[in-house]
């Protein structure tokens, strides 16, 4: 009798977590699923079985392909960046300093603010003629960009936002794992005549690889899934296009146009889909080339 209630006690104090995800997690999965197999209608709701020929369509469909390229595109251009200077930024903090604390919160403040107001900020800042990063261009003698209208300026604009919001966020993860390391693995390297350079990449780095790792997942999730900067980025609407000629339309603005522009609720949960697919194909490649660095299995 004691054994079983330890282990109805061990059940029902893990039972709120699976409640949870089957309501909120589970559940929205599968009948998305179940939506993306029908011709649905957002507000009629279903008016027929497809099927897979929602998938069908959607893998002719030109206009995905397209938001997927921006997708990749904005993703590596903000993530890869993004973790590199995180890293740089928490091996900084770690180190000796005045107001430590006062500079490491000031990191994570950019995070904290509400997104509209990153977006507002910026789209001041990359406005095409009285933007300060025009204006700053102008002074180096180069010409005006159109930092909407071009595809890959647009993408840069779109991870200057990512950028600004999640660099902040990471380096403090990465600094709370630096500071788990032990110092004596410092002491044995600084007798060894190691450089603090070669003590950052041979005891620093392996020794947070897991965090690394997590950082990596997460920012592969969070970049498929980009829908706040470039949306609030777009001027021609709220409607999801992502620019007049969609050159800066994600995966997940392209799935916003058609269920809640078009009303297709069956069309973007087959987006919804193939966009879980995919950030878990990235996120599962990603964390497997990150294990294998340094050493890793």
């Amino acid at each position: 009798m004691k054994r079983t209630g330890e282990r109805l006690a061990g059940y029902l104090m893990t039972a709120p977590f699976y409640v949870l995800f089957g309501v909120f997690g589970l559940f929205p999965l599968l009948y998305t699923a179940w939506v993306a197999l029908h011709h649905w209608h957002l507000v009629n709701g279903d008016t027929g079985f497809a099927g897979l020929g929602n998938f069908g369509v959607l893998l002719q469909d030109p206009h995905f392909y397209n938001a997927l390229f921006n997708t990749v595109s904005i993703f590596v251009l903000s993530t890869v960046p993004q973790l590199f200077a995180a890293l740089g930024l928490a091996a900084l903090l770690d180190r000796p300093l005045r107001a430590r604390t006062l500079w490491r919160a000031s990191v994570l403040l950019p995070n904290v603010v509400s997104v509209v107001a990153v977006a507002l900020v910026f789209s001041q800042l990359f406005a095409e003629d009285y933007g300060v990063v025009n204006w700053v261009l102008g002074l180096v003698g180069i010409d005006p960009v159109d930092w909407r209208s071009d595809r890959f300026a647009s993408h840069i604009a779109v991870s200057a936002m990512v950028m600004w919001r999640w660099t902040g966020y990471n380096a403090l993860l990465y600094l709370a794992a630096m500071q788990s390391v032990p110092q004596e693995r410092y002491d044995a390297a600084m007798l060894d005549g190691a450089s603090r350079w070669r003590s950052f990449w041979s005891i620093t780095v392996p020794a947070i690889r897991p965090t690394i790792a997590f950082t990596v997942v997460v920012s592969t999730i969070g970049g498929l899934q980009l829908f706040a900067e470039p949306q609030l980025l777009d001027e021609t609407g709220v409607n999801g296009t992502g620019g007049a000629d969609r050159q800066f339309q994600t995966l997940a603005m392209y799935l916003y146009e058609k269920g809640f522009g078009e009303f297709d609720a069956g069309y973007a949960a087959a987006i919804a889909w193939l966009l879980f697919l995919l950030s878990a194909v990235f996120a599962l490649v990603n964390f497997s080339l990150v294990r294998r660095m340094r050493g890793g299995e």
